[in-house]
């Protein structure tokens, strides 16, 4: 077998929480896993990004009352539009996972009080002191312990520097037109561009898990990191896999306002969850004239209240006032504190300039609670999954739960399922998959175009389908990203395949497919704000 073509058991795309928690599940009940990235190390998503913390549990609270707590605001959050199955599987499992997967088995060291205790803080939403936190770099520290231990297990092996390109699918690929006729389409793993020799490899797998991160890059602002271009949601839509709620796009209210910045740093919601508020430009609270949780409100109700405010004011930003927050700022937050400091903003003696930017997306790729999706073969977890938890809006500190918990299923559902350690993809269909076929070698992916259709799609995605839509703005951008998605078929046709051609055919198709059901949907609920 050819080193562009290869045959594993489970493949994993991605490398965040979600993926490196599957990865070392499975590989800790004895199967092999192959673990693939577009970054030169495992930790290029949004993962290392996360400062709030992770839910856990409220301290002297008996579990199941805790349980219903923590279901009661997730839904509230949600607008009740979440998947009741899913928002009981998280409350439920949510702690033992924490201390099997992140405290145990990966030696996360979460911040404990002078007792010993948790020290457990609150975010928006929540009823109740429950967040683990490492000061206000929890995902970072995550993602350390995580990738500590995916290294070194010899049953892992992890290829950086790769980039997905598509799924294989029966239907698809084939060249054996007697496959196509068969009733179920399954996936059979991915066409993968290898970015240190430039050529595309074909990675057949008995199982596929897509754990690919979220689509935040296809907006202006963003908090997220470079690669967040959905390409999952891109590839699936492709094989003709559902999809779900992919118009709840969460935008954070709270990321630096600095002209410079490329991605947005996140101000994390803790600080509001320690006294933080919010201020217009004359230092006026205005939080509470817009919903009686004041700056604890959800999510959605403060940002969509930020840009209500920002227009009525005519003012490019608002601030955080963090006076009110009564521990030692450069020790309790030191991302945010250094972050500010970098563009000479003391927060001790000044507030923070913050703009809302899109944060996390709680539609995707429908899975249950195993993260199977409607394709046979085909799992999804983490960001670009749908488990229907967040329903309209996301629940601070529920994302890395999420990704944890679903990682964790999905792991022990193909732990058992390969239990026989037989091949699911027959020898005959795997050999009528092709390697991929380069249409042309023509070199059109001149950085200055990619980079003015990078900003035509997150102009519209901004400008259209942004924090509050209307009909005529989600048309205007549904005709523009159909006119550019066919410029982009047609202008890069017989062009040598490159990361960046990757990358903004999958962003392209994430915004077009985003912006189709914010365009179908017209009630107007939680992070999909329509105007009219």
């Amino acid at each position: 077998m050819s080193s562009t073509r290869r045959h594993v058991t489970i493949l994993i795309i991605g490398s965040g929480i979600a993926g490196c928690t599957a990865a070392l599940t499975l590989a800790d009940a004895g199967r092999d896993v192959l673990l693939i990235n577009a970054g030169p190390d495992l930790d290029d998503g949004n993962t290392p990004l996360a400062q709030g913390g992770i839910i856990y549990k409220a301290a002297d609270t008996p579990r199941d009352a805790e349980a219903r707590a923590l279901e009661h605001d997730i839904l509230v959050a949600g607008h009740r539009y979440n998947n009741n199955r899913a928002v009981r599987f998280l409350c439920r499992q949510g702690p033992d996972c924490v201390d099997n997967v992140l405290i145990e088995r990966a030696g996360v060291d979460f911040d404990r009080n002078e007792d010993g205790t948790y020290n457990l803080t609150r975010e928006g939403g929540h009823g109740a002191h429950r967040i683990l936190h490492k000061a206000d770099y929890s995902g970072r520290a995550l993602m350390d312990g995580l990738a500590a231990q995916v290294k070194i297990h010899p049953r892992i092996t992890c290829l950086h520097n790769h980039s997905a390109i598509d799924l294989l699918t029966t239907h698809h690929h084939a060249k054996n037109s007697q496959y196509r006729y068969s009733v179920t389409n399954r996936c059979l793993g991915a066409y993968v561009l290898n970015a240190e020799t430039g050529e595309p490899e074909t990675i057949l797998a008995d199982w596929t898990v897509l754990a690919t991160g979220g689509v935040g890059q296809v907006f202006l602002h963003s908090t997220n990191a470079p690669g967040c271009v959905g390409a999952g949601i891109s590839m699936a839509f492709r094989a003709g896999v559902e999809l779900a709620n992919l118009e709840f796009m969460q935008f954070h209210p709270t990321a630096l306002y600095e002209e410079r910045s490329y991605r947005r740093p996140l101000i994390t919601e803790a600080m509001r969850g320690e006294g933080a508020r919010l201020l217009d430009d004359r230092g006026d609270a205005f939080m509470l004239r817009h919903d009686k949780r004041g700056d604890l409100a959800p999510r959605d109700v403060v940002a969509q209240a930020m840009v209500e405010e920002m227009l009525r004011r005519g003012v490019p930003c608002l601030y955080l006032d963090v006076s009110g927050v009564k521990q030692d700022l450069p020790t309790r937050f030191p991302t945010v504190f250094n972050q500010c400091l970098e563009i000479g903003i003391d927060i001790r003696k000044e507030p923070i300039p913050v703009v809302p930017a899109a944060h996390y997306f709680c539609g995707g790729i429908l899975t249950d609670t195993f993260g199977r999706t409607s394709m046979p073969g085909l799992y999804a977890i983490g960001e670009c999954a749908c488990t229907g938890l967040h329903g309209a809006n996301r629940l601070a500190s529920t994302s890395l739960l999420e990704a944890a918990v679903w990682g964790q299923s999905c792991g022990q559902h193909l732990a058992r399922i390969t239990a026989s350690g037989r091949e699911a993809i027959p020898r005959a269909l795997a050999a009528a998959i092709p390697d991929w076929r380069h249409e042309g070698n023509e070199h059109h992916d001149d950085p200055a175009l990619v980079a003015q259709d990078w900003a035509n799609i997150r102009n519209t995605m901004w400008n259209y389908v942004g924090i509050s839509r209307t009909a005529s703005r989600l048309h205007r951008a549904f005709d523009d990203l159909r006119a550019l998605s066919r410029h982009l078929h047609d202008f890069y046709k017989n062009t040598a395949i490159s990361k960046p051609i990757v990358d903004l055919f999958h962003g392209c198709q994430a915004a077009y497919s985003i912006t189709q059901s914010a365009l179908r949907n017209p009630r107007s609920l939680g992070c999909h704000h329509r105007i009219n």
